[in-house]
């Protein structure tokens, strides 16, 4: 496993993470703990979930019961701003303010059954509270040790520039990382948030880096998806433009004595800004096929054929 800083902190993070969105719904405590010992053995040390993971709290509550007496040897990350369904009382949709997030911050803490968060990341900006406030009140946890870093999920990248101007400007905590919706047929944070975060030191996190699967191969023309899988009872987004797509790469993977996995993680973790790529898993299995595929390096040429066959499109484009 090969580590990065995330962004131009200090904090190191192995190139493939894992994504804990499944843990508490789909993975129970059993399930969790072989995908969270098969993670540590593969190398992983970046773990990230979110505080309505798993039915809200679930995911959190059951990563700190796996994680107990190993704290220490994970970067842990969290998030908060999305809707928990009242567990704290009315929020009123100011779901990134003071009130709340001081509020948020002591129930994932209780959850995951630590006392700092390495990486507490924004799920989301609220209509009402300026990001003046929520840096203060991120900051505030920061000088306290409950936080080590702050990021931001699915911000634009003029609101990820505003954030970075804001810190510097009142002197806060700044974002370190950026988490955004990313893989090779999901392109579209190359235009704008990328080079955004070259400039600002910012580590992008990739999320979806398969596509609900479908960069895994485990989707066939005019097949019916698996049961059980995520894209199950959604065979008209299975498009043949998708699959032309695909193809493309499987291709270009076969070309190369690669699976399509490999092309999928490691030709992800090769873009410029990349820190570390997030895949869920529901199996040991899965999370060592996922550490595997992170060991592949493309070389410059590679890069560009994958720029040519897969380019930056947006959605729906």
């Amino acid at each position: 496993m090969r580590y990065r800083p995330l962004g131009s902190s200090g904090l190191m993070v192995s190139v493939v993470g894992l994504g804990c969105n499944n843990f508490g719904s789909r993975v129970d405590l059993t399930g969790t703990r072989a995908v969270v010992e098969a993670a540590l053995d593969s190398g992983i040390n970046f773990f990230d979930t979110a505080d309505t993971y798993g039915n809200k709290g679930g995911s959190e509550t059951l990563l700190g019961h796996v994680l107990r007496g190993r704290r220490d040897d994970v970067v842990l990350a969290t998030k908060v701003g999305n809707d928990m369904g009242g567990m704290y009382g009315q929020d009123f949709n100011a779901r990134a303010s003071r009130r709340y997030i001081r509020k948020a911050v002591e129930g994932s803490l209780s959850r995951l059954q630590t006392d700092y968060i390495d990486l507490y990341q924004l799920h989301n900006l609220d209509a009402f509270t300026p990001i003046e406030e929520t840096l203060e009140a991120l900051g505030e946890l920061v000088q306290e040790g409950k936080v080590r870093y702050v990021g931001s999920c699915n911000l634009d990248a003029w609101q990820v520039s505003d954030a970075e101007w804001t810190a510097r400007a009142s002197g806060t905590t700044r974002f370190i990382s950026a988490q955004n919706h990313y893989n090779l047929l999901v392109r579209d944070v190359e235009a704008e948030l990328v080079p955004a975060a070259l400039k600002y030191g910012i580590g992008v996190i990739p999320y979806f880096p398969l596509e609900n699967g479908i960069l895994s191969g485990k989707y066939l023309r005019d097949e019916a998806p698996p049961a059980g899988t995520r894209m199950a009872g959604r065979q008209d987004e299975l498009t043949d433009d998708l699959f032309d797509r695909v193809e493309t790469l499987e291709t270009f993977a076969r070309e190369r004595d690669r699976s399509l996995l490999d092309v999928a993680i490691g030709g992800l973790a090769a873009q410029p800004a990349v820190a570390s790529v997030i895949a869920g898993a529901t199996s040991a299995a899965q999370v060592r096929a996922n550490a595997a595929a992170g060991q592949w390096q493309p070389r410059a040429d590679d890069l560009a054929v994958l720029d040519k066959i897969a380019p930056t499109r947006r959605p729906g484009a």
